[in-house]
């Protein structure tokens, strides 16, 4: 799973030196925001709503515990974790106190800084392990799955979505879907939209581009591609065959 990091610092050295280390290191964090002094970084919670935050305890405008303190008070605070020199300690017992997962002290490692971002991602966002289901369980979810694709096929749907409605995660309901549908997930979804977007366009109502928008499309050049793959034709080829039948 992709993070959003924060990294708040008024040392540009220190700051952009330990966002370089990340990104050659790992892609796990999606995002790196960077901040220079704590109203930055306070403005940067509020806007992005961070994971992971690496924060300076001695920064402009706000110091780090002003900076905790305002995003704790707002239910915003991401996981923190401090960076503190030695005769600063007395504030990485404060930030403890408001919640900081973890504290290094100046100077440190971009490789000891790295651990323990990930040790905190991997806590944070660890997998629920899946229940061990028999095959009627199993069938079930996928129904349940099914159904709830039949009424909101039409919305801007996700697999996570879904996943979290059947109360799984998302891997566990993809590889359910392969097993027990035998298709993908996303292959059984456009199934479903195609074949709504048949009935309309046996009506004859609607122009092609608003039947792809009422089925959840929102291109309908992908609409045509997906409607040809399962059809084996395009939408105006379907239109023209049922009218000629009609």
């Amino acid at each position: 799973m992709c993070v959003k990091l924060l990294i708040a610092d008024d040392e540009d050295m220190i700051r952009n030196g330990i966002a370089k280390y990340i990104k050659l290191h790992t892609d796990r964090y999606e995002t790196i925001y960077l901040a220079k002094n704590g109203q930055e970084a306070l403005d940067i919670i509020y806007r992005h709503k961070p994971d992971i935050m690496l924060l300076d305890v001695q920064m402009p405008h706000k110091d780090g515990i002003e900076v905790m303190q305002e995003a704790y008070r707002a239910g915003v605070l991401p996981c923190t974790i401090i960076l503190s020199g030695y005769d600063e300690f007395r504030y990485a017992q404060q930030a403890i106190r408001l919640g900081a997962r973890d504290y290094l002290l100046k100077p440190s490692r971009s490789s000891d800084i790295l651990k323990k971002l990930n040790a905190i991602a991997d806590e944070k966002f660890k997998e629920p392990e899946e229940p061990v289901l028999l095959p009627e369980g199993r069938n079930r979810i996928v129904e349940r799955a099914k159904d709830y694709l039949e009424e909101h096929y039409y919305e801007d749907l996700s697999l996570t979505e879904v996943a979290e409605y059947v109360g799984i995660t998302a891997s566990y309901l993809s590889n359910l879907f392969s097993k027990q549908v035998g298709m993908k997930f996303v292959d059984y979804l456009n199934e479903v939209r195609i074949d709504h977007a048949c009935t309309y366009l046996r009506q004859n109502y609607l122009k092609n581009y608003e039947i792809a928008y009422k089925v959840g499309f929102r291109d309908e050049k992908y609409f045509s591609k997906v409607f040809r793959r399962v059809m084996d034709m395009t939408p105006s080829e379907y239109k023209a065959g049922k009218n000629a039948a009609g």
